[in-house]
């Protein structure tokens, strides 16, 4: 940082019924050359971080705090940074040399991207928790499966029509980036340097990268990371409430591969959470259950440090979001155990597929979390729910999900088994890939739609139709009915033709 003299800038926000108050907070030089210009030129960014707390506490000040209501979980920040408050600068030029995309702008070393191993300097348990996750490999997940990848290519490719059959061209890098890895991440590449003629300070070389933008969950980042914690914690304000509140989720969790906002929605939680969020607080550290909400979001059950009203702590923060998790409930093609790893694309069935089931429904085991395991996860989510609900209550609802994840895995077998059969008879073919033909797009749905639907529905308390009605059970069984037709009328057909 050219120069890190502190100075003290008075923020203004407003409390109570619009009452303008002046916060005195110390900002390095930096920071405050930084604001002096982008003030004028991107007041909706300046604007957010002077509302963040961020731009209200220095790191000494957060580490002073002791106990659970302490945010920031490193245990030492670097001297210079302790007594300023977190700004433009402090984000932006930590680790010069790490970051590809470091250039000189106004004779200071900026990057654009800023990364999670960025934001370690003061959460560096939540970022050892994050690389953990499969969130943060989401991107290499998607791109080094080549099973995914088929898929992927099936869904997005550019399309022409030519001597009566489809002809597929892979999708260009604009089409993915705003589709697949929008929400698993693109790779981020330095491409080279443009010069822009700004208004503010005229003209000025900036960095162009590939990938783009992007705030995906396993964004891979110009400094090697992987994930971003943007993603939910929105910059410039990087909030809890807005991490906490269920619309944060539903930019990639709405459906219908993965329904889980659609389903928490139209559940009682949904429910409780439309009518009376209004009056929680989605601030507090620690969170208060029965106090600071009634009702869980996803942050409650998935994320956040939680106690009850004798301020015990119920469950630890955690940045690795399924390890509150025994099932995978989406996914191919079956409901199975969580990985034991975030890196997805190692796994091998037993047919050498990257899949952590085979065709038949069989497991990946040496790939996947054993029973014990998920017996302490199921023991730590149980946990959250039986703050709120009575045992018989808690149990008889994990019966029902266990016997919920039984019978999709058994409908999805029985699609698959159709599908196999049709396969063999060569009315399809699955030596090129599972998905480009409109009777494989039949058997996908079952189990990417379908079955993950259903789960959903009842792995989160139900949402009304959606475990019968709406992408549930009821389409679920026509489309086992509709391959089961198309198989039997295409040996109709082979039958009449010996005749």
């Amino acid at each position: 940082m050219k120069n890190m003299a502190v100075i003290i800038c008075i923020l203004t926000s407003f409390v109570g019924g619009g009452t303008a108050i002046s916060v005195e907070v110390p900002i390095s030089e930096a920071s405050a050359e930084c604001i002096d210009c982008h003030s004028a030129t991107h007041p909706g960014i300046v604007n957010d971080w002077q509302n963040s707390r961020h731009a209200k506490i220095t790191p000494k000040e957060a580490m002073a705090v002791e106990g659970v209501a302490r945010k920031v979980s490193s245990k030492t920040v670097p001297e210079n940074l302790q007594n300023v408050v977190v700004g433009c600068a402090e984000c932006h030029t930590l680790r010069p040399k790490a970051h590809a995309d470091t250039f000189d702008h106004n004779e200071n070393n900026i990057h654009v991207v800023v990364s999670p191993d960025d934001c370690k300097t003061c959460h560096a348990t939540e970022r050892q928790q994050y690389s953990k996750n499969i969130m943060a490999h989401a991107y290499g997940n998607l791109a080094d499966n080549k099973l995914y990848q088929k898929l992927e290519h099936s869904i997005l490719a550019e399309t022409k029509y030519k001597n009566g059959k489809i002809n597929l061209k892979p999708a260009n890098d604009a089409t993915k980036s705003e589709t697949c890895y929008y929400c698993h991440g693109t790779k981020l590449e330095l491409k080279g340097y443009e010069t822009r003629d700004t208004e503010a300070a005229g003209e000025l070389e900036f960095p162009i990268i590939k990938g783009w933008p992007n705030q995906g969950v396993g964004r891979i980042n110009l400094d090697g990371s992987m994930g971003s914690c943007s993603a939910c914690h929105t910059r410039h304000a990087f909030s809890i409430e807005m991490a906490r509140k269920p619309y944060t989720c539903k930019e990639c969790h709405v459906g219908p591969d993965v329904p889980a906002f659609k389903v928490y929605a139209a559940s009682k939680h949904g429910n409780i959470f439309s009518a009376m969020n209004s009056s929680w607080n989605f601030k507090a550290v620690p969170w208060t259950v029965g106090k600071d909400f009634t009702a869980p979001t996803c942050a409650t059950c998935h994320v956040s440090l939680l106690v009850n009203t004798e301020e015990e702590v119920v469950v630890e923060r955690t940045h690795q979001m399924n390890n509150r998790l025994p099932w995978r409930i989406l996914g191919l093609i079956y409901a199975h155990a969580h990985p034991q790893k975030p890196n997805t694309s190692i796994i091998r069935n037993k047919d050498g597929l990257p899949l952590p089931t085979d065709f038949s429904g069989g497991f990946a085991t040496q790939y996947l979390i054993d029973k014990k395991e998920m017996e302490g996860r199921r023991q730590t989510m149980q946990a959250v729910c039986l703050n709120c609900h009575d045992s018989s209550w808690v149990s008889g609802h994990w019966k029902r999900f266990k016997n919920t994840i039984r019978e999709t895995n058994a409908k999805t077998l029985t699609a698959t088994q159709i599908m196999e059969d049709i396969w063999q008879h060569g009315w399809a073919d699955k030596k090129d890939s599972f998905y480009n033909e409109a009777i494989e797009r039949k058997w996908s749905d079952t189990w990417l739609f379908y079955a993950n639907t259903i789960r959903f529905a009842s792995a989160m308390g139900s949402g009304g139709d959606y475990g019968v009605f709406s992408d549930g059970r009821y389409q679920l069984s026509k489309s086992l009915m509709e391959l089961n037709d198309w198989l039997d009328l295409r040996k109709q057909l082979e039958s009449a033709s010996k005749k």
